[in-house]
Protein backbone atom coordinates (compact mmCIF):
# COMPACT_ATOMS: atom_id res chain seq x y z
CA UNK A 1 0.00 0.00 0.00
CA UNK A 2 2.18 2.43 -1.21
CA UNK A 3 0.67 6.29 -0.94
CA UNK A 4 2.25 9.05 -2.26
CA UNK A 5 -0.58 11.22 -3.71
CA UNK A 6 -3.96 10.80 -1.32
CA UNK A 7 -6.04 13.99 -0.95
CA UNK A 8 -5.28 14.13 2.95
CA UNK A 9 -1.55 13.74 2.69
CA UNK A 10 -0.10 16.77 4.16
CA UNK A 11 3.52 17.82 1.64
CA UNK A 12 5.36 20.77 1.14
CA UNK A 13 8.00 19.98 -0.75
CA UNK A 14 7.74 18.09 -4.07
CA UNK A 15 9.79 15.18 -5.07
CA UNK A 16 11.80 17.21 -7.20
CA UNK A 17 12.31 19.67 -4.28
CA UNK A 18 9.84 22.53 -5.60
CA UNK A 19 8.02 24.38 -2.75
CA UNK A 20 4.26 23.03 -3.44
CA UNK A 21 2.34 22.72 -0.51
CA UNK A 22 -0.74 20.00 -0.46
CA UNK A 23 -4.02 20.94 0.29
CA UNK A 24 -3.99 19.17 3.45
CA UNK A 25 -0.43 21.52 4.25
CA UNK A 26 -2.29 24.90 4.38
CA UNK A 27 -3.34 24.39 7.09
CA UNK A 28 0.02 23.93 8.87
CA UNK A 29 1.42 27.33 6.79
CA UNK A 30 1.71 29.64 9.74
CA UNK A 31 4.22 26.73 11.41
CA UNK A 32 5.54 26.21 7.66
CA UNK A 33 6.41 29.81 7.10
CA UNK A 34 7.75 30.63 10.47
CA UNK A 35 10.97 28.53 9.80
CA UNK A 36 14.07 30.26 9.24
CA UNK A 37 16.56 29.66 7.00
CA UNK A 38 19.14 28.82 9.84
CA UNK A 39 16.98 25.62 10.60
CA UNK A 40 16.44 24.77 7.06
CA UNK A 41 20.03 24.37 6.96
CA UNK A 42 19.65 22.56 10.13
CA UNK A 43 17.18 20.27 8.57
CA UNK A 44 19.55 19.11 5.99
CA UNK A 45 22.91 19.09 8.06
CA UNK A 46 21.27 16.46 10.69
CA UNK A 47 19.64 14.45 7.70
CA UNK A 48 23.62 14.34 5.73
CA UNK A 49 25.05 13.66 9.49
CA UNK A 50 23.48 11.12 9.94
CA UNK A 51 23.02 8.79 6.82
CA UNK A 52 26.98 9.00 6.92
CA UNK A 53 26.79 7.83 10.12
CA UNK A 54 24.27 4.68 9.33
CA UNK A 55 26.55 3.84 6.65
CA UNK A 56 29.76 3.98 9.12
CA UNK A 57 28.00 1.58 11.81
CA UNK A 58 26.52 -0.57 8.96
CA UNK A 59 29.99 -1.19 7.85
CA UNK A 60 31.55 -1.55 11.25
CA UNK A 61 28.93 -4.99 11.96
CA UNK A 62 30.27 -6.37 8.02
CA UNK A 63 33.30 -6.25 9.49
CA UNK A 64 32.71 -7.97 13.09
CA UNK A 65 32.37 -4.76 15.11
CA UNK A 66 29.06 -4.65 16.51
CA UNK A 67 26.56 -7.75 16.84
CA UNK A 68 23.49 -6.13 14.62
CA UNK A 69 23.29 -2.71 13.29
CA UNK A 70 19.19 -1.71 11.84
CA UNK A 71 19.66 0.97 9.22
CA UNK A 72 17.77 4.03 9.43
CA UNK A 73 18.64 5.18 5.76
CA UNK A 74 15.51 6.41 3.16
CA UNK A 75 13.71 7.27 7.12
CA UNK A 76 15.91 10.67 7.69
CA UNK A 77 13.02 13.65 6.76
CA UNK A 78 10.61 12.12 9.32
CA UNK A 79 13.10 11.42 12.10
CA UNK A 80 14.61 14.91 12.04
CA UNK A 81 11.21 16.57 11.47
CA UNK A 82 9.86 15.28 14.55
CA UNK A 83 12.65 15.66 16.46
CA UNK A 84 13.34 19.08 16.13
CA UNK A 85 9.19 19.73 16.40
CA UNK A 86 10.08 18.77 20.12
CA UNK A 87 10.39 21.11 22.96
CA UNK A 88 12.98 20.41 25.70
CA UNK A 89 10.68 19.89 28.47
CA UNK A 90 9.39 16.96 26.15
CA UNK A 91 10.22 13.35 26.83
CA UNK A 92 10.97 11.01 23.96
CA UNK A 93 10.55 7.10 23.45
CA UNK A 94 12.10 6.00 20.65
CA UNK A 95 11.95 1.78 19.11
CA UNK A 96 15.52 0.97 17.99
CA UNK A 97 15.86 2.89 14.40
CA UNK A 98 15.75 6.54 15.66
CA UNK A 99 19.37 7.50 15.93
CA UNK A 100 19.19 11.03 14.87
CA UNK A 101 16.01 12.16 16.68
CA UNK A 102 18.57 10.43 19.69
CA UNK A 103 21.38 12.86 18.53
CA UNK A 104 19.37 16.03 18.28
CA UNK A 105 18.47 15.30 21.60
CA UNK A 106 21.76 15.13 22.67
CA UNK A 107 22.84 11.67 23.32
CA UNK A 108 26.24 10.71 21.98
CA UNK A 109 25.75 8.25 19.13
CA UNK A 110 28.52 6.33 20.56
CA UNK A 111 26.03 5.02 23.27
CA UNK A 112 24.05 3.27 20.46
CA UNK A 113 26.91 1.82 19.16
CA UNK A 114 27.56 0.41 23.02
CA UNK A 115 24.67 -1.00 23.09
CA UNK A 116 24.93 -2.69 19.25
CA UNK A 117 28.38 -4.27 20.12
CA UNK A 118 27.04 -5.55 23.10
CA UNK A 119 28.83 -3.91 25.93
CA UNK A 120 25.64 -2.14 28.03
CA UNK A 121 21.88 -3.31 28.75
CA UNK A 122 20.58 -0.10 27.76
CA UNK A 123 23.01 2.47 25.89
CA UNK A 124 22.54 5.55 27.69
CA UNK A 125 20.87 7.32 31.55
CA UNK A 126 17.32 8.49 30.46
CA UNK A 127 17.34 10.43 33.31
CA UNK A 128 21.05 12.23 32.66
CA UNK A 129 20.04 15.47 31.78
CA UNK A 130 22.32 15.75 28.84
CA UNK A 131 19.93 13.07 26.86
CA UNK A 132 17.28 15.64 26.40
CA UNK A 133 14.39 13.31 28.25
CA UNK A 134 15.37 10.19 25.40
CA UNK A 135 13.85 6.96 26.63
CA UNK A 136 16.64 4.16 25.43
CA UNK A 137 15.61 2.07 22.57
CA UNK A 138 13.35 -0.60 23.00
CA UNK A 139 13.61 -3.83 20.57
CA UNK A 140 10.17 -5.68 21.89
CA UNK A 141 7.87 -4.56 19.07
CA UNK A 142 5.51 -1.63 20.25
CA UNK A 143 6.25 -1.98 24.23
CA UNK A 144 7.42 1.57 24.08
CA UNK A 145 3.87 3.12 22.72
CA UNK A 146 2.94 1.59 26.48
CA UNK A 147 5.55 3.37 28.01
CA UNK A 148 4.63 6.62 26.35
CA UNK A 149 1.12 6.44 27.15
CA UNK A 150 1.73 6.07 30.68
CA UNK A 151 3.97 8.55 30.78
CA UNK A 152 1.20 10.83 29.68
CA UNK A 153 -1.05 9.78 32.01
CA UNK A 154 0.92 10.49 34.61
CA UNK A 155 2.08 14.28 33.29
CA UNK A 156 -1.90 14.56 33.82
CA UNK A 157 -1.69 13.22 36.85
CA UNK A 158 0.61 15.53 38.41
CA UNK A 159 -0.55 18.30 36.45
CA UNK A 160 2.26 18.79 34.27
CA UNK A 161 0.26 19.17 31.25
CA UNK A 162 -2.68 21.36 29.89
CA UNK A 163 -2.27 23.80 32.32
CA UNK A 164 -1.88 27.19 29.57
CA UNK A 165 1.82 27.54 29.95
CA UNK A 166 3.60 26.57 26.93
CA UNK A 167 6.99 27.16 28.16
CA UNK A 168 6.72 24.11 31.27
CA UNK A 169 3.90 21.89 29.91
CA UNK A 170 5.14 18.69 28.72
CA UNK A 171 4.48 16.13 25.52
CA UNK A 172 5.54 12.51 24.79
CA UNK A 173 5.79 11.19 21.48
CA UNK A 174 6.48 7.56 20.87
CA UNK A 175 8.34 5.82 17.37
CA UNK A 176 7.11 2.92 16.36
CA UNK A 177 6.67 1.38 12.93
CA UNK A 178 4.18 -0.18 10.55
CA UNK A 179 4.69 -3.86 11.64
CA UNK A 180 4.16 -2.73 15.40
CA UNK A 181 0.90 -1.19 14.62
CA UNK A 182 -0.38 -4.53 14.09
CA UNK A 183 0.18 -5.18 17.62
CA UNK A 184 -1.92 -5.32 20.34
CA UNK A 185 0.24 -3.64 22.78
CA UNK A 186 0.00 -0.50 20.11
CA UNK A 187 -4.36 -0.33 20.63
CA UNK A 188 -3.96 -0.69 24.03
CA UNK A 189 -1.43 2.48 24.33
CA UNK A 190 -3.81 4.62 22.66
CA UNK A 191 -7.26 3.00 24.30
CA UNK A 192 -5.50 4.46 27.45
CA UNK A 193 -4.30 7.42 26.11
CA UNK A 194 -7.28 8.71 24.59
CA UNK A 195 -9.10 7.59 27.69
CA UNK A 196 -7.11 9.55 30.33
CA UNK A 197 -6.36 12.56 27.72
CA UNK A 198 -2.86 11.56 27.83
CA UNK A 199 -0.61 14.37 25.68
CA UNK A 200 0.83 11.28 24.05
CA UNK A 201 1.44 11.95 20.19
CA UNK A 202 2.22 8.59 18.54
CA UNK A 203 4.21 8.82 15.47
CA UNK A 204 4.34 5.75 13.16
CA UNK A 205 6.66 5.26 10.42
CA UNK A 206 5.25 3.32 7.77
CA UNK A 207 8.45 2.24 6.00
CA UNK A 208 6.32 -0.34 3.85
CA UNK A 209 8.34 -3.18 4.91
CA UNK A 210 7.70 -5.28 8.41
CA UNK A 211 10.56 -6.73 7.86
CA UNK A 212 9.80 -9.38 4.74
CA UNK A 213 5.72 -8.12 5.01
CA UNK A 214 4.40 -5.81 2.90
CA UNK A 215 2.23 -2.88 4.33
CA UNK A 216 -0.52 -4.09 2.12
CA UNK A 217 -0.95 -7.32 3.46
CA UNK A 218 -0.57 -5.89 7.12
CA UNK A 219 -3.81 -3.38 6.62
CA UNK A 220 -6.48 -2.85 4.00
CA UNK A 221 -7.04 0.89 5.17
CA UNK A 222 -4.36 3.59 5.77
CA UNK A 223 -2.43 2.73 8.91
CA UNK A 224 -3.56 6.62 10.05
CA UNK A 225 -7.04 5.52 9.79
CA UNK A 226 -6.37 2.53 12.25
CA UNK A 227 -5.70 5.58 14.86
CA UNK A 228 -8.59 7.82 13.73
CA UNK A 229 -10.71 5.55 15.64
CA UNK A 230 -8.99 6.72 19.20
CA UNK A 231 -8.04 10.60 18.38
CA UNK A 232 -7.16 12.72 15.89
CA UNK A 233 -4.86 11.34 13.38
CA UNK A 234 -2.52 12.95 9.96
CA UNK A 235 -0.63 11.84 7.12
CA UNK A 236 2.41 12.82 6.41
CA UNK A 237 4.86 12.30 3.27
CA UNK A 238 7.39 10.96 5.15
CA UNK A 239 10.00 11.62 2.92
CA UNK A 240 9.52 15.61 3.38
CA UNK A 241 11.40 16.83 5.98
CA UNK A 242 9.37 20.49 6.76
CA UNK A 243 5.41 18.53 6.25
CA UNK A 244 7.25 16.11 9.40
CA UNK A 245 7.99 19.35 11.42
CA UNK A 246 5.43 21.31 10.64
CA UNK A 247 2.61 18.34 11.49
CA UNK A 248 4.70 17.10 14.44
CA UNK A 249 5.55 20.60 15.83
CA UNK A 250 1.19 21.23 15.88
CA UNK A 251 0.42 17.86 16.97
CA UNK A 252 2.84 18.51 20.11
CA UNK A 253 1.55 22.13 20.22
CA UNK A 254 -2.24 20.35 20.64
CA UNK A 255 -0.85 17.37 23.28
CA UNK A 256 0.33 20.05 25.73
CA UNK A 257 -2.54 22.46 25.57
CA UNK A 258 -4.58 19.37 26.75
CA UNK A 259 -6.42 18.42 23.87
CA UNK A 260 -5.70 14.73 23.95
CA UNK A 261 -3.19 12.11 22.26
CA UNK A 262 -2.41 12.38 18.44
CA UNK A 263 -1.55 10.64 15.94
CA UNK A 264 0.58 10.93 12.62
CA UNK A 265 1.58 8.46 9.80
CA UNK A 266 4.73 9.40 8.42
CA UNK A 267 4.91 7.40 4.49
CA UNK A 268 8.55 7.18 4.35
CA UNK A 269 10.43 3.73 3.18
CA UNK A 270 13.40 1.77 4.44
CA UNK A 271 15.82 2.21 1.72
CA UNK A 272 18.33 -0.54 3.51
CA UNK A 273 17.84 -3.69 5.19
CA UNK A 274 15.20 -4.32 8.22
CA UNK A 275 18.46 -5.05 10.12
CA UNK A 276 22.29 -6.14 9.02
CA UNK A 277 20.59 -10.06 9.40
CA UNK A 278 18.44 -9.43 6.74
CA UNK A 279 18.64 -9.29 3.22
CA UNK A 280 15.67 -7.02 1.44
CA UNK A 281 16.94 -8.61 -2.17
CA UNK A 282 14.89 -11.77 -1.07
CA UNK A 283 11.44 -9.80 -0.62
CA UNK A 284 11.84 -6.62 -2.89
CA UNK A 285 11.70 -5.68 -6.51
CA UNK A 286 14.50 -3.72 -7.62
CA UNK A 287 12.36 -1.03 -9.37
CA UNK A 288 10.33 -0.42 -6.14
CA UNK A 289 13.80 0.41 -4.69
CA UNK A 290 14.34 2.84 -7.50
CA UNK A 291 10.86 4.89 -7.84
CA UNK A 292 11.73 5.22 -3.70
CA UNK A 293 15.19 6.61 -4.84
CA UNK A 294 13.54 9.12 -6.91
CA UNK A 295 11.78 10.42 -3.33
CA UNK A 296 14.77 10.23 -1.48
CA UNK A 297 14.54 13.08 1.78
CA UNK A 298 17.93 14.72 1.40
CA UNK A 299 18.01 14.97 -2.28
CA UNK A 300 14.28 16.44 -2.04
CA UNK A 301 15.77 18.92 0.80
CA UNK A 302 19.10 19.81 -1.36
CA UNK A 303 17.03 20.89 -4.43
CA UNK A 304 14.74 23.29 -1.94
CA UNK A 305 17.77 24.44 -0.36
CA UNK A 306 19.72 25.06 -3.86
CA UNK A 307 16.62 26.97 -5.10
CA UNK A 308 16.59 29.04 -1.89
CA UNK A 309 20.30 30.19 -3.41
CA UNK A 310 22.35 27.75 -0.69
CA UNK A 311 25.77 28.19 -1.94
CA UNK A 312 28.14 25.48 -2.81
CA UNK A 313 30.52 25.77 0.40
CA UNK A 314 27.28 25.56 2.45
CA UNK A 315 27.07 21.73 0.63
CA UNK A 316 30.72 20.71 1.03
CA UNK A 317 30.68 21.66 4.27
CA UNK A 318 27.67 19.61 5.39
CA UNK A 319 29.44 16.95 3.63
CA UNK A 320 32.99 17.05 4.94
CA UNK A 321 31.13 17.32 8.63
CA UNK A 322 29.41 14.15 7.82
CA UNK A 323 32.20 12.31 6.98
CA UNK A 324 34.73 13.78 9.66
CA UNK A 325 31.51 12.39 12.38
CA UNK A 326 31.75 9.31 10.53
CA UNK A 327 35.32 9.03 11.13
CA UNK A 328 35.39 9.56 14.39
CA UNK A 329 32.98 6.88 15.30
CA UNK A 330 34.74 4.68 13.42
CA UNK A 331 37.46 5.18 16.04
CA UNK A 332 36.04 5.61 19.60
CA UNK A 333 34.01 2.44 18.16
CA UNK A 334 37.61 0.82 18.00
CA UNK A 335 38.92 2.15 21.43
CA UNK A 336 35.82 1.45 23.17
CA UNK A 337 37.23 -0.93 26.41
CA UNK A 338 35.38 -4.13 26.92
CA UNK A 339 33.20 -3.91 30.75
CA UNK A 340 33.92 -6.01 33.39
CA UNK A 341 31.91 -8.85 34.14
CA UNK A 342 30.40 -6.96 36.97
CA UNK A 343 28.62 -4.71 34.59
CA UNK A 344 25.98 -7.36 33.27
CA UNK A 345 24.38 -6.53 36.48
CA UNK A 346 23.92 -2.94 36.98
CA UNK A 347 21.02 -1.10 35.34
CA UNK A 348 18.86 -4.48 35.32
CA UNK A 349 16.50 -2.99 37.98
CA UNK A 350 16.08 0.25 39.51
CA UNK A 351 16.66 -0.86 42.71
CA UNK A 352 19.13 -3.41 44.17
CA UNK A 353 17.64 -6.60 43.45
CA UNK A 354 18.18 -10.05 45.49
CA UNK A 355 18.33 -12.16 42.30
CA UNK A 356 21.12 -9.70 40.69
CA UNK A 357 22.70 -9.48 44.28
CA UNK A 358 22.94 -13.89 43.66
CA UNK A 359 23.83 -14.21 40.32
CA UNK A 360 26.63 -11.74 41.10
CA UNK A 361 28.00 -13.40 44.21
CA UNK A 362 27.93 -17.39 42.07
CA UNK A 363 29.52 -15.41 39.07
CA UNK A 364 32.38 -14.39 41.89
CA UNK A 365 33.00 -17.81 43.48
CA UNK A 366 32.92 -19.39 39.75
CA UNK A 367 35.66 -16.87 38.85
CA UNK A 368 37.95 -17.87 41.25
CA UNK A 369 37.81 -21.94 40.20
CA UNK A 370 40.31 -21.11 37.81
CA UNK A 371 43.56 -19.86 37.65
CA UNK A 372 44.34 -16.93 38.92
CA UNK A 373 40.60 -16.31 40.21
CA UNK A 374 39.45 -15.00 37.11
CA UNK A 375 37.90 -16.82 33.80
Amino acid sequence: MTRTNTPGLVRVLAADGTFAPTDAAEQFRPIIDAVSDEQLEQFYREMVIVRGFDREATNLQRQGQLALWPPSFGQEAAQVGSAFAARSQDTLFPSYREHVVAKIRGVDVIDIVRLMRGLTHGGWNPNDPKNGNTRIYTLVLGSQTLHAAGFGMGLVFDGKTGTGNPDTDQAVIAYYGDGSSSQGDVHEAMVFAASYQAPTVFFLQNNQWAISVPVSRQSRTPLHERAAGYMPSFEVDGNDVLASYAVSRYALDEARAGHGPQAIEAVTYRRGAHTTSDDPTKYRTKDEEEAWAERDPIARMRAFLEGRGASAEFFEGVEEESRDFSADIRRRTLELPVPGHDSMFTHVYTDDHPLMAEQRRWLAEYEQTFEGGAA
